[in-house]
């Protein structure tokens, strides 16, 4: 990357958002200008090892050329036409995601959490029409803890304060039970169970992973109760735990499949919901929409992100890259590192308090080039491009013994 033409610095830049910029972030003090593969420089010239990779919507990278040849290519001949009319991206993303996922249609949608809010509305209508749920009665059991977006009904049955406080009233109908144990959550379900949401990774948590055979668990529950499985992949999954899907990992199927952020390539935002076809098959013309939902853009942008994961080149990286981050964090453990929970190239690192917060290591691995993002408390997320190289991902883990002392 060449260093971009310095109009205005860092600093003026960040100064400038603060009168017209909702507050609603707290970014660390990097304005980034250019990025290509692993790395990003700022505005200076400054060149950072991303860490972060948006929160895995960039798993492939920044600007991987085959995503980036199919946006040209597609920005050449159409965009948008809307679902009123039929596009010729749309059939071919829908049926390979349908196959790479092991299920049957295709929702397409845009955000992570248009994606749950589409899910949640697929669930309660085959509650209602299938299961023979009474009218306005169906519940969805979730995770305490959980992170499944910060629209007025997810945060309804989110139990972070933050996300929270000041934007009630709350929508009802949710039963939030203990992650990881399936004994809590045998007894929330019931007659009126339309669905169990989950993420098979917490990712906003910390990277919280449950124990063995608890995934495994939901599905025969749900199974055995009549209700729906709905796994929320939209950070672990498409490759980033070392396998396409978290699920994978327990060798389960869910009923309903979350996706987002990689689906996108980190190039447009691309979501869908992934079902069997007895699920979806419940929505009818008007009764559901997004005018972007499925544009031909974010189709063709998808496939390419399909076809990379139908090599499994990117599942392989991440399952071997796993093994050196985990080694590095090993050797951390007692010497800043309270402890760390990983799978694949993803990892929650918790910090020594007596070291610092998430935050203040943030700010020093940005101060020696490398970009993380803090979570709760003292845990750093660490979920780097699956395309970084060993010798990055040894940098970087080199970067964090150095701040911890």
């Amino acid at each position: 990357m060449s260093a971009p033409a310095q109009t205005r610095s860092s600093a003026d830049l960040i100064r400038a958002e603060e009168p017209v910029l909702a507050h609603n972030y707290h970014p660390l003090p990097v304005v980034v200008a250019r990025a290509e593969g692993t790395w990003v420089e700022d505005v200076e010239g400054r060149r950072y090892l991303d860490m972060l990779a948006g929160y895995s919507a960039l798993n492939f990278g920044h600007r991987h050329p085959a995503l980036i040849e199919a946006a040209h290519r597609q920005l050449d001949r159409l965009t948008l036409t809307s679902r009123a009319f039929h596009n010729d991206r749309l059939a071919e993303f829908a049926q390979r995601l349908a196959e790479l996922t092991g299920l049957d249609m295709v929702l397409p949608m845009n955000t992570g959490a248009e994606a749950v809010e589409s899910g949640i509305k697929v669930a309660r209508k085959w509650a209602y029409e299938v299961k023979g749920v009474p009218a306005d009665r169906a519940t969805i059991v979730v995770a305490a803890e959980n992170f499944h977006g910060r629209t007025t009904t997810i945060v309804s049955f989110s139990t972070d304060e933050t996300a929270r406080q000041g934007f009630g009233p709350f929508t009802p109908g949710f039963r939030i039970v203990p992650y990881n144990d399936l004994a809590a959550l045998e007894a929330a379900v019931d007659e009126t169970t339309a669905a169990v949401l989950l993420e098979p990774i917490q990712g906003e948590a910390g990277v919280v992973i449950p124990d063995e055979g608890y995934l495994a668990g939901v599905r025969e529950l749900t199974r055995r109760e009549g209700c729906l499985f709905i796994a929320d992949e939209i950070q672990s999954g498409l490759g980033r735990t070392g396998r396409t899907l978290a699920v994978e990992h327990e060798s389960v199927v869910p009923d309903v499949l979350l996706l987002g952020k990689a689906l996108g390539g980190g190039i447009v935002p691309v979501s869908a919901v992934v079902a069997r076809r007895d699920v979806l098959g419940v929505l009818r013309p008007g009764e559901h929409g997004s005018t972007f939902g499925g544009n031909p853009l974010a189709a063709a942008v998808g496939t390419a992100v399909v076809e990379l994961l139908e090599t499994g080149e990117f599942q392989r990286r991440a399952a071997e890259l796993g093994v050196v981050l985990r080694g590095g964090l090993s050797a951390l453990v007692g010497k800043g590192v309270v402890g760390f929970r990983a799978r694949g190239l993803w990892a929650g690192v918790d910090i020594d308090p007596a070291v610092g917060t998430g935050r203040e290591i943030g700010e020093r691995l940005l101060r020696g080039g490398v970009l993380v993002k803090d979570t709760h408390g003292s845990t750093i997320r660490l979920a780097p491009p699956l395309t970084i190289t060993t010798e990055e991902l040894q940098g970087a883990l080199g970067a964090l013994e150095k701040v911890l002392v």
